[in-house]
């Protein structure tokens, strides 16, 4: 996880659900993929909960390319941590952990892009998993933030 001081330019603001978290984009460690995210910001989607992958939630793109590769890539997210999946054995999702995940779909294992880390309201990331897997989808907002 990246320990780079979040500015102003990186800080980002997710309402998903009744939660809101705070964090950072991985500017230094997957730039393609932020400026690529940057371009569909702010975000607007629906949070489903993942059904091979473990705990997490996922917002699923189909076609939606993103013009990026691979890059800063896990198949283990922390909780806190948003994936993009570029597309190519699977459509192209966002993943956001919660708990313990390996990343995957019905074709196999998967890797994503870790290009955003969520820094504060952590205290409710397993709560918001849990809403979504009792209760099913809900939306979800990514959009940039001052965080002066």
């Amino acid at each position: 996880m990246s320990q780079s001081k979040t500015t102003s330019q990186s800080a980002v603001r997710i309402v998903a659900g009744p939660y809101t978290f705070h964090g950072h984009l991985e500017e230094e460690a997957a730039p393609k993929t932020v400026a690529a995210f940057r371009k569909h910001m702010p975000f607007n989607s629906k949070i489903i909960h993942v059904r091979w992958s473990g705990e997490a939630v996922w917002m699923p793109l189909g076609d939606l390319d993103f013009g990026v590769g691979f890059e800063n890539n896990t198949c283990y997210p922390s909780p806190g941590q948003l994936l993009l999946y570029p597309g190519g054995v699977s459509e192209t999702e966002l993943l956001l952990a919660y708990g313990n995940v390996s990343f995957a779909s019905k074709a196999g294992p998967l890797s994503g892009n870790h290009f955003l880390t969520l820094t504060e309201g952590l205290e409710n990331i397993y709560k918001l998993g849990r809403k979504v897997l009792l209760e099913g989808q809900h939306d979800i907002l990514i959009e940039l933030a001052s965080r002066g």
